[in-house]
């Protein structure tokens, strides 16, 4: 190509009028095809260049987006943690995905048309779809680095842009659009295909399998029950699972059938025991370590799921405490520093009621003890995330002496960082971790003493979990989602 790409026209599809909507079903059916129109524009004209034809325009299509304007001061159900908004004003939202997004949508209109009694509006917003998402849902299509074309990528498409691909919104330091709009939804348009381009990458598994209740994990151990537990959920319709998918996007939906070996697993590769509703149940093994935690959680973030908990092995501080003991957290102690930038660490991460309610009672169940019994192998109280696995070698005078003067009872490198962005997105989060060595007592971990307990306890501990999910899934989701989640400016979606 010998032209110069940087002067060329602009070409877009044709612009949509602006509709109003007072049904939801409709609203997102309408995002759906604004979207998919400018998704398929891009496509299209993407693969025409790569086989060769001279780009004759700079193309470039928008994201569709949702407005709410209300002139009312109207006093909303003070129970009620999202939904609707503080103050009159103008309000928008851009969208991707909707059809990923339907359910959720659907929801979140569906709720501000209730409770504030006006229409919202659909049109397409004045932000520009950048190609590298446009093709994503095209698993055989990939965007070649700069260099590679004969011409440069940016100037003849969008590219990604990280003035509006970060976190200002849910970290509470954004202010308006730049028409003087306020926001709808806590990420924008571009942040979550970014995130849903990075959940594939790192789990191995599209973001479509992904399910509203979410296990994290740092064990492969617990990957192997789970395997287990959701072979046989399937033997038993009643429970309402109707498959399960590995890594690679994997799919069975019978108990005997066999699952592909992946020869390379992803860095933190995600099992999902699906149901219909997507009110089922995934477990992400994380691995080791805060920077694991907070990538995983960072992009989970944008599918709103409705709770996630740590469910991992921990470091027990106490004399008092045995091994294969569990560790219920109400409080952390967090010396992660992965989220010192983002949610300062003066800012308390509190224990939610209802998630803790739920784990209690799990335990109960599993372990067939109750009340001042159950105290005999669980413990409430601190957790400390630190990121340093060998810790132990260090001078211990002053981590013991804090840890000691933070009451903290246990000690591991994930669950605080993974509670810290849940609180940080507004996602009910939740730890409950095993005791596996004690390393302030002399009882450290050693290869065959650690394959003999993991194997005893990791199937009573993942059954507390999903036990403790399935009560989740039965709260009113008005329930789960605290208010304690919520600052004093939020977004009406969830």
């Amino acid at each position: 190509m010998t032209s110069d790409t940087r002067f060329l026209p602009v070409e877009t599809p044709e612009p949509a009028d602006r509709e109003r909507f007072t049904n939801p079903e409709e609203a997102v059916e309408r995002l759906t095809q604004l979207y998919r129109r400018s998704a398929d524009f891009l496509l299209e004209r993407f693969v025409a260049t790569l086989s060769g034809e001279e780009p004759k325009a700079r193309y470039r299509a928008f994201y569709p987006e949702v407005q709410l304007t209300t002139a009312s001061h109207i006093k909303i159900d003070s129970r009620l943690s999202f939904g609707h908004v503080a103050l009159p004003g103008v309000y928008t939202a851009t969208v991707t995905r909707p059809d990923l997004f339907r359910d959720y949508l659907t929801e979140q209109i569906g709720l501000l048309l209730k409770n504030h009694g006006v229409p919202v509006t659909i049109a397409d917003s004045d932000t520009p779809m950048p190609v590298h998402f446009a093709v994503a849902s095209q698993s055989d299509l990939q965007v070649p680095q700069e260099g590679v074309l004969n011409y440069s990528l940016r100037d003849v498409f969008d590219v990604p842009d990280l003035n509006s691909m970060n976190d200002d919104i849910v970290n509470g330091t954004a202010g308006p659009n730049p028409d003087g709009s306020g926001h709808l939804a806590p990420f924008t348009a571009q942040r979550v295909d970014y995130s849903l381009a990075r959940l594939a990458h790192y789990t191995a598994t599209l973001p479509e399998h992904f399910q509203n209740f979410v296990l994290f994990t740092n064990y492969q151990f617990y990957v192997d029950e789970f395997e287990a537990f959701a072979r046989r959920a399937l033997a038993d319709p009643s429970q309402g699972y109707t498959s399960f998918v590995a890594p690679g996007n994997h799919e069975i939906t019978g108990p005997d059938e066999a699952l592909p070996v992946g020869a390379k697993m992803p860095q933190m590769p995600a099992y999902h025991l699906k149901r219909a509703d997507g009110d089922g149940i995934t477990l992400v093994n994380i691995g080791v370590g805060p920077s694991n935690a907070k990538t995983a959680t960072d992009h989970i973030a944008v599918l709103r799921p409705h709770a996630w908990l740590m469910v991992g092995h921990c470091a027990g501080l106490r004399n008092s405490q045995s091994l294969g003991d569990f560790v219920l957290a109400h409080a952390y102690l967090r010396e992660d520093h992965v989220l010192d930038d983002d949610l300062p660490i003066w800012v308390p991460i509190p224990a939610l009621a209802e998630v803790q309610v739920a784990l209690q009672e799990a335990v109960a169940e599993v372990t067939q003890l109750e009340g001042y019994e159950l105290k005999r192998i669980m413990r409430t109280g601190t957790v400390a995330t630190i990121d340093n696995r060998n810790w132990e070698l260090r001078d211990q005078s002053g981590p013991v002496q804090r840890l000691s003067q933070s009451r903290a009872i246990a000690l591991d490198m994930e669950s605080a960082t993974i509670a810290a962005n849940g609180f940080r997105f507004r996602v009910p989060y939740g730890t409950l971790l095993c005791v596996s060595d004690k390393p302030l007592h002399g009882e450290l971990k050693l290869p065959g003493m650690a394959t003999d307990f993991y194997r005893t306890q990791v199937a009573s501990h993942l059954q507390i979990g999903i036990r403790a999910m399935e009560k989740l899934r039965e709260t009113p989701i008005e329930r789960i989602h605290s208010r304690k989640l919520r600052s004093f400016s939020e977004t009406a979606f969830l």
